[in-house]
């Protein structure tokens, strides 16, 4: 038998399972399609309590799942116990569930999947415009201790192209950086992924160099560096790709 407890965090779904998902376990999917009929489109579901899930309880899981995409919402796992995370496995759904560790990081991530949404939503010339900058950066990866130095050459709303100086990370690297964006007080502290590295061939002036990609930055930061990017930008080029 499975039992649900529904509660909320800000507009986010909580369902906390207990007991079994089986052929029985039809709830699950009433249960989530309540949420869906209610304007929730952001469903998180905690199997910290789920002593089991056959083959039958399998497809229970899936009719929810595919209600939630079909209605242009987002759904995630959270505290899968060992054997669900095995099951799950075996039938190649761990490569369709988004399945989170802890609840504070699934709730972080439904908040980053907003920011890219809304990013994806900008006209792409207004989403890609670069700011180019001559400022200093610090960055480090996170097994490191020290700091290394480089140069930002441009930012935009997703990442930025720094000139490293001393070293380039490989791609899929996460890094934490500092730098100065004035009017910001302080340093601005966050962390992005290498997703680009230079290439020596092609842009010898700015090697080693790398792009970074914002990696779960928050919404208020996202929003402060895109008003810093068209504050700065000339006022021409702001014309032009409003």
């Amino acid at each position: 038998m499975l039992t649900i407890e529904f509660r909320r965090i800000n507009a986010i779904a909580i369902l906390d399972l207990s007991g079994s998902i089986d052929m029985d376990a039809s709830n699950f999917i009433e249960n989530v399609g309540w949420c869906l009929e209610n304007g929730y489109r952001d469903l998180l579901c905690n199997f910290e309590n789920v002593n089991m899930v056959d083959y039958a309880g399998l497809s229970v899981i899936s009719i929810a799942y595919r209600n939630v995409i079909n209605h242009q919402g987002r759904i995630k796992f959270v505290n899968v116990p060992p054997h669900v995370s095995k099951i799950f496995s075996l039938v190649h759904l761990d490569r369709v569930f988004e399945i989170c560790q802890t609840e504070d990081f699934a709730l972080r991530s439904f908040e980053e999947d907003r920011i890219i949404c809304e990013i994806k939503k900008m006209p792409l010339r207004r989403r890609f415009k670069r700011l180019p900058l001559d400022i200093d950066i610090q960055f480090k990866s996170k097994s490191e201790s020290k700091f290394h130095h480089g140069k930002v050459l441009n930012i935009s709303a997703v990442g930025l192209l720094v000139f490293t100086e001393e070293k380039a990370y490989p791609l899929g690297e996460i890094l934490d950086i500092k730098l100065a964006l004035s009017p910001l007080p302080g340093m601005v502290e966050l962390e992005t992924k290498v997703v680009w590295l230079v290439d020596k061939n092609i842009q010898p002036q700015i090697y080693p160099g790398m792009g970074l990609e914002f990696y779960e930055i928050n919404n208020a930061m996202q929003a402060k560096i895109v008003e810093f990017v068209e504050r700065n930008l000339p006022l021409n080029n702001n014309r032009e790709t409003n």
